[in-house]
């Protein structure tokens, strides 16, 4: 049984290859040839740089030795521009660690040496996608205007205006436009499968199946049959052929969730198939090629994974094409009424009933709430409430009791927008900052607003003393431990040194 092979994608981008290895250059310009791109060779990172920018779309493939140690600063200009750049770097003795860092710089794709001719041609086919995805052209603005279209059905159906869900839409966004594999992280709630969805919605695949496993809900005994099928008489119980889930797939989609808990024998499998589009069915001897784009998503840091050995190296490297994080609801303060209301109304029209809203305290309980459980948590805790609630308004006694308890809330518990108040004679509204926190404060040391104003300074020490007690409550609560603090106040670790210093707590405890 032989199914249709993906089609491939042939990389067209301009192939500069900076590496004074001449045998290995060639190497690669001769595969680079094969496809079409044309080759140019550098003497040095900022000939690479200046070659590549001549081109709408470029790869540079590097020597980490080659460019004496500087791999990092010419990833940083390469991404400096706007055009599609991506990096391939090639070194003779790769280590983990260096690897995550070159990762984490930005490379596109990391190649050991000596060279596999196979491995040298997938790595340039990819890196051409993520050359054309990193393009800001008309063109992709007009895929994403379709793709958000309500009648889409694709990203639009995501609610969310924090900026770093804005940044995780906009790599959905031209997720959609290609067919690499998608490796999306993030906590459990924080709407992965709404978001391996959208971008099949928003992809050529979206008439196709979508087919979604959640590889820790089935017994590792079942897994291999689960997902690659099995031909009857392949174990006790097997009394007829049973196509597996990549096959159901086929054409389409398939969405493997929670991928860090697949056991390690089955992880070599999905290499493979990741590879190679091809996998047996459970007792079968044949092989059956299958065209299924693959989207992947953990809720555990598959580096850390890789660090501990509780994750293939190599499975890690051919998920992480194309990596989307999911911010937990506690980094995204403004986000936490839009989604509530957004929920009260869904869930009003699922039980045919009709309120107003709900009462500034239970916003306010619920704006402070530190939602563990993310939108999940918060999508039930509305529905919840919804049928609870017999008044115009939910109240604080239809929110379920975990919401209401002062160690579950963020920070002292003061509600994420409590500063945001209206300063006398103020012409322009104080703009929040990451955490939900007014910068009032600074702003009005600074001498932004009237000093000659007596209630203006009375507001000014008052929003400084709550923003003092907000931050030494994290603080304390966590050992005086930044890190800590900083993620239980949504806050960048630096803004949070950088307050402590203004309210003169950076000397206060030897905080890590």
């Amino acid at each position: 049984m032989q199914s249709s092979v993906t089609a491939a994608h042939s990389p067209r981008a301009l192939v500069v290859i900076l590496d004074a290895d001449q045998h290995a250059s060639e190497a690669i310009a001769a595969v680079a040839r094969e496809f079409g791109s044309t080759v140019e060779f550098a003497r040095s990172a900022e000939n690479a740089c200046d070659l590549a920018w001549r081109a709408p779309t470029a790869i540079v493939v590097a020597d980490a030795h080659s460019v004496d140690g500087r791999l990092e600063s010419l990833l940083e200009r390469l991404h400096a521009s706007h055009r599609g750049l991506a990096l391939l770097v090639t070194a003779s003795d790769v280590n983990v660690r260096a690897v995550l860092r070159w990762v984490r710089a930005g490379a596109a794709d990391v190649l050991p040496k000596p060279f596999v001719r196979e491995e040298v041609r997938q790595a340039l086919e990819r890196a051409s996608m993520r050359a054309a995805m990193a393009l800001d052209g008309a063109g992709l603005r007009a895929r994403q205007q379709h793709r958000t279209s309500p009648n889409s059905g694709g990203l639009s159906a995501i609610v969310g205006t924090d900026a770093k869900m804005h940044r995780a839409l906009e790599l959905a966004d031209a997720a959609g436009a290609v067919r690499s594999t998608v490796l999306i992280e993030g906590e459990s709630g924080t709407g992965k499968s709404m978001l391996a969805r959208a971008i099949h919605a928003a992809s050529d695949r979206r008439d196709r199946p979508f087919v979604e496993l959640a590889c820790g809900s089935i017994p590792e005994a079942l897994l291999e049959s689960e997902l690659f099928g099995h031909v009857r008489g392949a174990f006790t119980g097997a009394i007829a052929d049973k196509k597996g889930r990549f096959l159901a797939a086929h054409g389409g989609t398939i969405f493997l969730d929670e991928i860090n808990s697949a056991p390690f024998a089955m992880q070599l499998k999905l290499l493979r198939v990741l590879q190679e589009k091809r996998f047996e069915p459970v007792g079968s001897e044949e092989s059956v090629d299958v065209d299924v784009r693959v989207i992947v998503a953990a809720n555990q840091p598959l580096e850390a994974l890789v660090r501990e050995g509780r994750f293939r190296e190599d499975l890690f490297y051919r998920v992480h094409v194309l990596t989307i994080g999911l911010p937990p609801l506690r980094e995204r303060p403004d986000d936490i009424e839009t989604l509530a209301e957004h929920f009260l109304r869904m869930k009003c029209t699922d039980a045919n009933r009709t309120l107003l809203g709900f009462t500034p305290e239970a916003m306010s309980a619920i704006r402070a709430h530190r939602w563990p459980g993310n939108v999940r948590e918060l999508e039930n805790a509305i529905e919840r409430a919804t049928i609870l609630c017999r008044g115009a308004r939910i109240d604080l006694g239809d929110l379920p009791e975990r919401v209401l308890r002062t160690e579950n809330r963020v920070g002292d518990g003061m509600p994420a927008r409590d500063t945001e108040l209206s300063a006398p004679h103020r012409t322009e509204p104080i703009p929040r900052t990451g955490s939900g926190f007014s910068d009032g404060a600074t702003r009005l040391n600074a001498g932004m607003i009237d000093d000659a104003t007596a209630s203006t300074t009375v507001l000014a020490s008052s929003l400084r003393e709550r923003e003092r007690q907000a931050i030494v409550s994290a603080l304390e609560g966590h050992g005086w431990n930044r890190t800590r603090a900083s993620i239980a106040l949504g806050i960048d670790r630096s803004t949070l040194y950088r307050k402590m210093i203004e309210l003169g707590l950076a000397r206060h405890r030897d905080s890590a």
